[in-house]
């Protein structure tokens, strides 16, 4: 054990030596319970939910931009417990933090899927949007649970949980203050400032590419081949965090589809017209590599990341079939072995089976008295609902542990093909049907949004020693108030902008779910074949013992988005190898860490402001100049200085520090 002075109410011992690849994180010890549950740290959760949950809706719906609720509430519950001077505040936080998050979760699953009925020219009514959020957020509860243990620890150290971590040392270094919090508050306000700067005065691009130069764009109009790179610091941080193996496993799922797949699709395509918009169709040849990007070559990647989902769960059918057994002789009154330890203790598997059996009861009705009207078309529902469900939970939750990224869209999107080809097999068509297959995708779509976020939670939990039952009992709540927050602003918004015709609101990922979705239930086929590719692709990296869900999501992940996190992991390898000495190298990958975490909290904190002072029309883009080659150039100027100072700074750490 590594002993350490008494800091701010944590054990001096709470620190322990390191396993093989695990990050060095303060951990409180089991035997000593802090404040967890209390009226403050419910009410203020809740609170923290509704507040985020109107403000996440509205900006992703207004503006197109989704934000991350976890580490901005973090700070605030931070600050707030520091400003009322409360004495061992940390538990309680965790709680804040875990009842707010649930604002990101259900804004996710609600706003991909519901405006698309407004947009389709659909009934949306209020009971429909809320139930379909608050009842699939208890379903993504539900099915994760089982998996805590195998997620949190059974796997520990062997995923980076990027945006758990990033938390994690929001509320230590709020609890221990000391250097660790100079380090973290000076890191947020550097990338704070930094990408703060980007987006509300664009003195420089916020996207490097190659066509900078006079070669790069003649490439890129001749074969379709260009590199790209967007220089946010927040993501150059997730790439620190998530390291050198797994950032170069997704860019190299990135480089496949823009270097290799993109090019040959150009080259054989001269003749294949594809449609892009409504009435609006272009040649292959004329279309840009990121309009062939999304046409053709994101559908490989959603194919690879349902292989890797199913691949996953036949991996894991002992871990499912070990957890659901426990389960079933507890329901029957057997004796099982629980764990007494608080901080493994889960909520019991009586009450998981008997809220999945309510849950599933109450969709049914839902979908048979306010969505189908017919019997048989609930039960097809209903099935649709629990089978995808449960397949792709492990897949949200390995994707969030792997590289803080849920690739909820793609797999939400696949939901809605699946479940329009069953609908209209059996007879269900047109509005009807529509309605049917967005409410289906919208359940769908927040238990997996839900799933895959309540993982980071628990693994914060797990690393800071909280309950993890109090944190699974309080997560429903928070999804109550969440989904009722999101279905009153949903039904506001589209009374004051209204999602169709002039300003409409942008909703992206609402409108590309309409468009897939409409000739789907006119019996139009899907792109079965890009798909199989995809899932064909993800069995021969499993075969060669390549992780093909990773690689899966490079493909399915825009390219910009990827090549950060590769010259972060790039960063840490560095950093952390730089010495012979192993635990200065230790000390140094420590402090990156946490200056890579205030990057991501400084991002995701400046972001919201941003966002905010865009809607009210506080916009000083000059976008003639963000958008030209000079602006390009300073951003890759800039990307370079911040990530040299990056290195700077992680490698002014001392040994034992």
């Amino acid at each position: 054990m590594n002993e350490t002075p008494n800091t701010n109410g944590l054990p001096s011992n709470a620190y322990r030596e390191l396993k093989p690849g695990e990050k060095y994180i303060p951990v409180m010890l089991s035997d000593k319970e802090y404040p967890e549950v209390t009226p403050y740290s419910v009410v203020t959760g809740i609170i923290m939910a509704i507040i985020f949950t109107a403000a996440a809706a509205y900006l992703g719906l207004k503006i197109g931009q989704v934000f991350e609720a976890a580490i901005p509430i973090a700070i605030l519950a931070v600050g707030l417990s520091a400003a009322l001077r409360k004495k061992g505040a940390l538990g309680q936080n965790v709680i804040i933090q875990s009842i707010g998050a649930t604002s990101g979760t259900i804004v996710a699953g609600a706003i991909f899927t519901i405006p698309a009925l407004y947009i389709l020219e659909l009934e949306a009514e209020f009971y429909k949007i809320f139930l379909a959020s608050a009842l699939g957020g208890f379903l993504g509860i539900l099915f994760l649970i089982p998996f805590r243990k195998y997620f949190v620890s059974e796997m520990h150290g062997k995923f980076p949980f990027p945006e758990a971590t990033a938390t994690t040392e929001v509320l230590v270094a709020g609890e221990k203050g000391g250097k660790h919090a100079i380090v973290l508050v000076v890191a947020g306000l550097i990338g704070g400032i930094y990408d703060f700067v980007v987006a509300t005065f664009g003195w420089w691009s916020e996207l490097f590419t190659t066509k900078v130069i006079p070669v790069g764009q003649s490439i890129a109009d001749k074969i379709k081949l260009e590199f790209r790179l967007s220089v946010s610091s927040a993501i150059l941080g997730l790439g620190y965090i998530i390291g050198l193996k797994y950032s170069a496993l997704i860019t190299a799922g990135s480089f496949l589809s823009w270097f290799v797949i993109i090019p040959v699709i150009a080259y054989f395509g001269d003749y294949i017209t594809t449609p892009i918009g409504a009435n609006i169709s272009l040649l292959i040849k004329d279309m840009s590599a990121e309009q062939i990007f999304r046409s053709y070559v994101r559908h490989i990647g959603i194919g690879g990341i349902a292989m890797a989902g199913f691949i996953g769960i036949i991996r894991s059918s002992g871990i499912i079939k070990k957890a659901f057994s426990l389960g079933f002789q507890e329901l029957f009154g057997k004796k099982v072995n629980e764990d007494s330890e608080r901080t493994q203790r889960d909520l019991p598997m009586k009450i998981i089976f008997v809220g999945l059996f309510i849950t599933t009861i109450l969709i049914f009705i839902f979908f048979f008295f306010g969505v189908v009207n017919n019997l048989f078309h609930a039960l097809i529902g209903l099935l649709i609902v629990l089978i995808i469900s449960f397949l792709f939970t492990t897949v949200a939750a390995t994707a969030i542990a792997i590289v803080g990224t849920n690739p909820v869209s793609g797999m939400t999107l696949m939901t809605l093909i699946l479940s329009s080809v069953v609908l209209v097999s059996v007879g269900l068509t047109g509005p009807a049907g529509m309605v049917s297959a967005l409410i289906i995708g919208g359940v769908v779509c927040t238990a997996l949004s839900q799933a895959g976020a309540f993982i980071t939670d628990l693994k914060i939990g797990y690393w800071l020693g909280s309950s993890p039952y109090k944190q699974e009992r309080w997560k429903f709540v928070g999804t109550i108030f969440s989904a009722a927050t999101v279905a009153w602003i949903i039904m506001v918004l589209n009374e004051t902008y209204g999602f169709t015709g002039e300003n409409a609101l942008v909703a992206p990922q609402a409108n590309a779910m309409a468009a897939v979705i409409k000739p789907l239930m006119s019996n139009q086929p899907a792109p079965w074949l890009l798909y199989l590719a995809g899932a064909l692709l993800a069995l021969i990296l499993t075969m060669i013992k390549i992780p093909a869900l990773p690689f899966a999501l490079g493909m399915y992940i825009p390219l910009e988005l990827n090549t950060p996190l590769l010259v972060g992991g790039l960063i840490a390898h560095f950093v952390s190898t730089r010495s012979k000495d192993e635990q200065l190298n230790n000390s140094r990958r420590e402090r990156g860490t946490l200056i890579a975490s205030g990057f991501i909290a400084g991002g995701a904190l400046f972001g919201v402001l941003s966002a905010i002072l865009r809607y009210v029309g506080y916009n000083w883009v000059n976008h003639e100049w963000q958008e030209s080659h000079a602006a390009e150039l300073l951003a890759i100027i800039m990307f370079s200085l911040i990530s040299v100072y990056m290195i700077w700074d992680s490698l002014r750490a001392r040994k034992g520090e």
